[in-house]
């Protein structure tokens, strides 16, 4: 499935553990043509009815569920995620090549059964709370940048749409495997906002220069005073 885009998308996490907050966010942002992240706080909490309101309005959604497991519990898990609103899974790249097989293997398979649009498997590369100094405490040898082309080469040699990973490996990534291998980063922060957590963050405006297809951004649109304000701005800073 080609999941790339012909200008990035916003996409909203709805990092939340009150279905209500989520719902009123999406009522507020629905209108502006957002995508939104569904997470663990909302996948578990409240999944059933979160699905079913952005289904209700139309509004697409990317499952931030990051399988990692046997190909077969993954294949599991991804067939009982697929629905017609869903348009990008996720799964871990160093669950390795045959479990992101068996992820893009059982989303296409389940979404013919439910004559459905088979969702995008984008594969997590390095979370953007990782950093360098992190790298070798996980046995991993490199740096990030060198870390994720090796991890993205795996995920595309295994059929998968995309990965996700830092704005800084965008480009690297684009240049090795083409356009169309699509690129959702995370760790998206605007002008002058905190980082919080995120080590190896970008402002709206560095992703989309770089490349980037899809950019996540949860808190300063969820926990601002007026969040369709805040989403407004993301978006004026993505054009430029």
């Amino acid at each position: 499935m080609n999941a790339t885009t012909s200008a990035p998308t916003l996409v909203v996490a709805l990092d939340t553990p009150d279905y209500v907050a989520a719902d009123a966010l999406i009522g507020s942002l629905a209108p502006l043509g957002v995508m939104f992240k569904i997470g663990f706080e909302s996948l578990y909490g409240y999944g059933e009815r979160i699905f079913e309101r952005l289904e209700a309005l139309g509004a697409g959604y990317f499952v931030d569920a990051k399988l990692h497991d046997i190909p077969r519990t993954v294949a599991a898990g991804v067939r009982a995620l697929v629905r017609p609103g869903v348009r990008i899974l996720n799964v871990h790249a160093l669950g390795g090549a045959e479990m992101m097989r068996a992820a893009v293997d059982a989303a296409q398979e389940r979404a013919a059964e439910l004559h459905v649009e088979p969702p995008a498997i984008f594969a997590v590369t390095l979370l953007t709370s990782i950093g360098a100094d992190d790298l070798a405490e996980l046995g991993l040898h490199g740096g990030p940048g060198e870390n994720v082309i090796r991890l993205a080469a795996l995920a595309r040699d295994a059929g998968c749409a995309g990965v996700v990973c830092s704005m800084h490996e965008v480009r690297d990534i684009k240049r090795f495997f083409g356009t169309e291998f699509a690129t959702l980063i995370g760790g998206v922060r605007p002008r002058g906002a905190s980082h919080d957590d995120q080590r190896r963050a970008a402002t709206p405006r560095e992703g989309v220069d770089a490349g980037a297809d899809y950019l996540v951004v949860g808190r300063p649109i969820t926990q601002a005073s007026d969040p369709l304000s805040a989403a407004r701005g993301i978006l004026a800073e993505m054009r430029g």
